[in-house]
C-alpha cells in the first residue's frame, strides 16, 4: 500500500495539463461495442477507473492495442462474452454502462452491481426503467444484472430524476433501437454531449445532448471511429482551488472554459482572479478568500464532485460559509478527516457550516472516497507542516499523474510505500 507525504504552504506557480474526462472515457469505452469495429479513443486519462473498463472489455473478447500513452485502438469485432467479468465491474460505478452497450448491440447483457465510491443509495432504476420502456426484460440474480430483449424498439422515456448514468445508459441501448426514442428530464453535463458525439461520430442519429430533451433515431449501422474525449472539468476545478487555497498562480491547459462556467463564478466570488484564453484558464488569488454559499446541482448548476473542494478552500475564508448538498447523502464524509486538520464545520444532514479559520494544520488523514481525497490533497497543500493522505488508490480513480503534476508546480509532494503492520506475539 502506498501513501501521500505532503509538506504544505508553498504557493502552486506554473503550468499544469489536464487530462481527459473520466466520466465520459468510462462511458465511451463501454460504447466501442456498438461500433463491432475499430474504434481509436484519444485524449484517454491514464486512471484505474479506466484502465478497469479497458480490462473488461480485454477479458470480454475486444482486441485493444496501446497507439500512445492516451490513446487505444479497441476492436470489438469478436466480443466472446455478453457477461462483463464480476469481479472486475464491482471495483467501479461505471460499469453499468456495459449493460446499455451489450443490450444494443447483442440484445443482452450482464453486469455486477456497481461499486465505487459510498456516496449513498444510488439506485439504478431510472437505467432499469428505460431499458424496460424500449422493450426489454431485467433480473437482478446473485448480485448480477440480467437485461435482454429480443427486440428493442423507440420509445418516450421520462426520468423520475435526473441521472447521468440513466441518461447515458438510455443512449447507448436507443441507438440500435427501431424508430425515435425521446428521453425527457435528462441530464445534461458536458460528458452526456460527450458520449452523443462520440456515438454520432460511429453514425447514430443523436439530437439535443446537452438539453431537457434528447432525441434518438435508433436502428442505423454503426461502424468503427477516431475520437478524442474532451478535458475533465472536475481535475481543472481541482488545480483552480489548489491554486487559490495556496495563493499561487496556474495556467491551466487544455481545458475548455465554458465548462469550467459554474465553478469560475464561485471561485471569482470567493476572491479568486481568473483569466480566460481559448482552451486554458489562470488562477491566482492574492487577497483574503472570502466566505460564500454554495448549492450543489445538476449541470449548469455548481458540480457535486467539486463540493469537497469548495469545502476546503472555505475552511480558510474569512468569516462564515454554507454549502448545501442536493445530490449525495454522503458526500461530506471528508468533514471528519478535515477537522483533524483544525477546521471548524457543523453539518447537518446535507448542510454543512463552515466558519473559516486562519490556516489549517497538518495531520495524519485517509480518503473516504474519490473526491474527499483529492479535496484532503488540498488541504495538506494549504496545510502548516506535514500531512500522510492514506487509502489513495481513491484518488487514483479519478487523477492521472497528480503527484507529477503537483510537483512540477512546486508542490513538496511525494508517494511512499507503507510499511507493512506487523503483530506481535504477546509473552
Amino acid at each position: 500500500m502506498e501513501k501521500l507525504v505532503i509538506r504544505g504552504g508553498k504557493p502552486l506557480v506554473g503550468e499544469v495539463s489536464v487530462s481527459g474526462a473520466k466520466n465520459a472515457a468510462v462511458a465511451i469505452l463501454p460504447a466501442t461495442i456498438l461500433a463491432g469495429g475499430k474504434c481509436v479513443i484519444e485524449n484517454l486519462p491514464d486512471i484505474s477507473d479506466v484502465a478497469a473498463s479497458v480490462q473488461i472489455l480485454h477479458e470480454m473478447g475486444a482486441q485493444v492495442r496501446m497507439l500512445n500513452r492516451s490513446t487505444l485502438e479497441i476492436d470489438t469485432s469478436h466480443m466472446l462474452t455478453t457477461v462483463a467479468p464480476e469481479e472486475l465491474s464491482r471495483r467501479m460505478r461505471a460499469s453499468y454502462y456495459f449493460l446499455g452497450a451489450l443490450l444494443g448491440q447483442y440484445g443482452e447483457g450482464s453486469v455486477s452491481m456497481p461499486g465505487g465510491c459510498d456516496l449513498g443509495p444510488r439506485p439504478i432504476d431510472q437505467h432499469l426503467k428505460a431499458f424496460a420502456a424500449l422493450g426489454a426484460s431485467y433480473e437482478v440474480d446473485r448480485g448480477m444484472i440480467h437485461v435482454s430483449s429480443e427486440k428493442l424498439s423507440g420509445e418516450h422515456v421520462f426520468f423520475d430524476t435526473v441521472s447521468v448514468g440513466a441518461t447515458i445508459n438510455a443512449m447507448l441501448a436507443a441507438v440500435q433501437a427501431e424508430g425515435v426514442t425521446v428521453l425527457e428530464n435528462v441530464a445534461k453535463e458536458p460528458h452526456i454531449v460527450d458520449v452523443a458525439n462520440f456515438l454520432n461520430t460511429m453514425g447514430a442519429d443523436v439530437r439535443g445532448a446537452g438539453t431537457d430533451v434528447i432525441k434518438i433515431r435508433g436502428g442505423q449501422p454503426l461502424h468503427g471511429c477516431t475520437y478524442s474525449i474532451i478535458p475533465d472539468q472536475i481535475e481543472a476545478g481541482s488545480y483552480m482551488v489548489a491554486a487559490v487555497i495556496t495563493h499561487g498562480n496556474l495556467l491551466i491547459k487544455n481545458v475548455i472554459p465554458k465548462h469550467l462556467e459554474p465553478i469560475t463564478a464561485k471561485l471569482e466570488q470567493a476572491g479568486a482572479t481568473i483569466d480566460e484564453y481559448d482552451d486554458a484558464v489562470r488562477v491566482c488569488c492574492v487577497g483574503e478568500i472570502e466566505p460564500l454559499n454554495v448549492k450543489t446541482m445538476p449541470h449548469p448548476g455548481f458540480p457535486t464532485d467539486m463540493q469537497p473542494l469548495m469545502g476546503v478552500l472555505l475552511s480558510v475564508a474569512k468569516g462564515t460559509s454554507i454549502i448545501r448538498e442536493s445530490i449525495w447523502d454522503n458526500r461530506f464524509r471528508y468533514v471528519d478527516e478535515l477537522l483533524r486538520m483544525g477546521a471548524n464545520i457543523q453539518v447537518d444532514g446535507r448542510t454543512a457550516v463552515i466558519e473559516g479559520v486562519s490556516r489549517l494544520k497538518a495531520a495524519p488523514v485517509r480518503a473516504m472516497d474519490l473526491r474527499a481525497g483529492a479535496a484532503l490533497v488540498v488541504a495538506a497543500l494549504a496545510a502548516e507542516g506535514v500531512s500522510e493522505i492514506d487509502d489513495i488508490q481513491y484518488i487514483e480513480r479519478g487523477y492521472e499523474d497528480l503527484v507529477g503534476k503537483l510537483r512540477a508546480v512546486g508542490a513538496d509532494i511525494k508517494k511512499v510505500e507503507k510499511p507493512e503492520r506487523v503483530l506481535s506475539n504477546a509473552i
